[in-house]
C-alpha cells in the first residue's frame, strides 16, 4: 500500500515539473521586459540620461565622465582666467582664411569665412599621461572651462557654423597647453574710398580684440608672426587680392583702458573689364552716336532732334543705373566725371543743332527781307552734295542789288558777274575782328556743322587721354 502511494506521488511530481519551469521562464521574461520599459521611460523623461541603477552607461558617456574627472573640472572655478591676479595671460592667435564670400560697395562691408585658433596654457587642465598624448573634445566641454573672449571689432554679423555639429574643437595637452579652434563667418565694416571708382584699390581689415580683459589681464599676439595668417586660393569676381598681411596694435577706451588688437589687412584691386563693358563702352558709343547729327541736313529737324533727345535720355539712364549701385557719398567719383563729361558732349551736340537752326532761320529771314526772294523758291534745289544749304546756289541776278555790309554773305554776288582782280602792288585788308567772324558764321550757319565734325571728336579724344592717364 505504501509503495502504491509513493508511486502515485512520483507520478504527480513528474507531471507538475514542466509546468513549474514554464511559469518561471515567463516570469523572468516579464521582469526583463519591465526593466527595459522602465529604462526607456526614464531615458525619455530625463533627456537621454539614464540612471546608473537602471541601465549601464555606454563607453562614450563613461569616457566623457572620466575625462572630466581627469581634468578636474569640478575642482576649479573656471569663471576666472588662468593665473588670475598675476601677469597678463599670453594668448596666441592663428587664422586661416577660407573664403571672402562677398564685398558690398553699397553697405561698405565684406563677409569672410575663417578658422580662428587660440593657443594658451591653463595649468588647471593639466593631467598625467604616460604617452604624452593630447585629448580632443568638442563644444560640450568648451562650455565648462575658461576660453578667451575674442570678438571682431566693427563687425555687423557673425556666427559659428553648426552643421552637422558646432564647428568647435578643443585640444588639451598633458602640460596644460590648449588649442581652441572655431569656424566663423563674419561680416565687418570696411571704410572704402570711391574717389577713383571703378579704377580704385581698397584697403580693408578685420580686427580682433578681447572684450573683457585689457592688456593687464590678457595679451593677444600672433602665434607665428607673419606666418600666422594663411589663406586658401581665393578668387573674387570683381576684385583681385593683392596682399594679405597681419599686424597688431593697441586700442584705448577711456573707461576701461588699453587693449591688445590684432589686424588682418588685405588689399583689393578692382577689375575694370566689367565696368568697361557695362559703363564706359556704352557711354562712348552714345557720344559718337550724337555726332551723327552733324552729317544730317540742318533742315531735317525731326531727324536731328529725335537723335539728340535719344542720346540724352540714354546717357541719363546709364548715369542713374551706376548711381543706384553705389553708396550715396558726398564727393565726386571717377566714373561720375566720365559720365557727366560724356553727357555734356551729348548735350552740346543738341545745343549745336539749336544754334545752327536758329542762325539758318535768321539768315533766311534776312534774305527774304533784303533780297526779296520769291516765296515759291524751292530751297531743296539749293542743297550741296554734303547735305548743307549754300547761299551761293541761289541765283540773285533778277533781284535788285543790295549794299554789302559786314553781315552780308560774300557769296551773294550774282553768279555771272565778274569781279575785277586787285591791281599789282595793292594790299588786301580784312577785318578779322571777333564781331566780324561771328557775323560771318551767322551768315554761313552751315559751317558750324563742318567745324563740329572736327572739334567734337578731337575734344572728346583729348578728354579720354587726360582721364585715363590720371586714373588708370
Amino acid at each position: 500500500m505504501r509503495l502504491a502511494l509513493l508511486a502515485l506521488r512520483l507520478m504527480v511530481l513528474a507531471w507538475l515539473w514542466p509546468v513549474t519551469r514554464l511559469n518561471s521562464s515567463t516570469f523572468a521574461n516579464k521582469k526583463r521586459h519591465k526593466e527595459v520599459y522602465v529604462g526607456e521611460n526614464t531615458k525619455a523623461k530625463h533627456g537621454g540620461r539614464v540612471d546608473l541603477k537602471m541601465k549601464k552607461l555606454d563607453s562614450t558617456k563613461s569616457l566623457l565622465i572620466k575625462s572630466e574627472q581627469l581634468l578636474r573640472i569640478e575642482d576649479h572655478d573656471f569663471a576666472m582666467r588662468p593665473g588670475f591676479g598675476g601677469s597678463a595671460l599670453p594668448v596666441g592667435i592663428d587664422v586661416q582664411v577660407e573664403s571672402i564670400d562677398s564685398i558690398s560697395e553699397v553697405n561698405m562691408d565684406f563677409t569672410m569665412t575663417l578658422y580662428l585658433r587660440h593657443y594658451w596654457q591653463d595649468d588647471r587642465l593639466a593631467f598625467p599621461s604616460s604617452s604624452n598624448k593630447s585629448r580632443t573634445f568638442d563644444a560640450r566641454l568648451v562650455k565648462k572651462i575658461w576660453v578667451p573672449d575674442v570678438f571682431f571689432v566693427h563687425s555687423k554679423r557673425s556666427f559659428i557654423h553648426d552643421t552637422t555639429m558646432e564647428n568647435i574643437m578643443l585640444r588639451v595637452f598633458p602640460d596644460g597647453n590648449i588649442l581652441y579652434s572655431v569656424r566663423i563667418t563674419v561680416t565687418a565694416l570696411c571704410s572704402m574710398d570711391f574717389s577713383s571708382f571703378p579704377l580704385d584699390t581698397q584697403n580693408c581689415s578685420l580686427e580682433l580684440e578681447s572684450y573683457a580683459y585689457n592688456e593687464n589681464d590678457l595679451m593677444l599676439y600672433w602665434k607665428n608672426g607673419n606666418d600666422s595668417l594663411r589663406t586658401d586660393e581665393i578668387v573674387l569676381s570683381q576684385f583681385f587680392i593683392e596682399d594679405f598681411q597681419p599686424s597688431f596694435g593697441l586700442a584705448f577706451y577711456s573707461s576701461t583702458g588699453w587693449y591688445n588688437r590684432l589686424y588682418i589687412n588685405f588689399i583689393l584691386r578692382r577689375h575694370i573689364f566689367f565696368f568697361m563693358l557695362q559703363t564706359y563702352f556704352p557711354t562712348m558709343l552714345m557720344v559718337m552716336l550724337s555726332w551723327v547729327s552733324f552729317w544730317i541736313d540742318r533742315r531735317a529737324v525731326p531727324a536731328r532732334v529725335s537723335l539728340g533727345i535719344t542720346t540724352v535720355l540714354t546717357m541719363s539712364t546709364i548715369i542713374t543705373g551706376v548711381s543706384a549701385s553705389m553708396p550715396q557719398v558726398s564727393y565726386v567719383k571717377a566714373v561720375d566725371i566720365y559720365l557727366w563729361a560724356s553727357f555734356l558732349f551729348v548735350f552740346l551736340s543738341v545745343i549745336e543743332y539749336a544754334a545752327v537752326n536758329y542762325f539758318t532761320t535768321v539768315e533766311e529771314m534776312k534774305k527774304l527781307k533784303n533780297a526779296k526772294i520769291p516765296s515759291n523758291f524751292d530751297t531743296t534745289q539749293a542743297m550741296a552734295f554734303d547735305g548743307c544749304f549754300h547761299d551761293n546756289d541761289i541765283d540773285l541776278v533778277s533781284f535788285p542789288e543790295v549794299s554789302i555790309t559786314p553781315t552780308t554773305d560774300r557769296n551773294t554776288q550774282p553768279r555771272n558777274s565778274t569781279i575785277s582782280a586787285p591791281t599789282e602792288g595793292t594790299r588786301l585788308r580784312r577785318r578779322n575782328t571777333l564781331k566780324y567772324n561771328l557775323s560771318f558764321i551767322r551768315s554761313n550757319s552751315y559751317m558750324i556743322d563742318s567745324y563740329s565734325r572736327v572739334i567734337f571728336p578731337m575734344a572728346y579724344l583729348l578728354f579720354n587721354i587726360i582721364y585715363w592717364s590720371l586714373y588708370a
